[in-house]
């Protein structure tokens, strides 16, 4: 996830995605996704579909014993989504602006 946030973050400090300058906007894109995959998570692990492997996981838990870790993908992943989406939509804007 670091290193989609790392790869992501010039496209808004260069090329000026302008997801980021966006806070209202930012919160309602990844905040339903956010929510979705959050309840998701919640009852696939109350139902014993899935766990997550304490090797591969920090150990934080938030409430329900989803890892941490989960929820922060569900953030930064729709984040460095729509600084891609944004940073295209611009690209393929400017040769019709000219």
């Amino acid at each position: 996830m670091a290193g989609c946030v790392v790869v992501t973050l010039p496209l808004e400090l260069v090329l000026g995605a302008r997801v980021y300058r966006r806070p209202r906007r930012l919160a309602f894109t990844v905040l339903p996704v956010l929510v979705v995959f959050a309840v998701w998570d919640v009852v696939g692990i109350a139902r014993r579909h899935w766990t997550y492997s304490d090797r591969f996981t920090t150990g934080w838990l938030l409430p329900f014993h989803v890892p941490v870790e989960e929820v922060a993908f569900f953030v930064v992943i729709p984040i460095c989504a729509l600084l891609t989406y944004e940073t295209v939509g611009r690209m393929l804007a400017r040769p019709r602006r000219r």
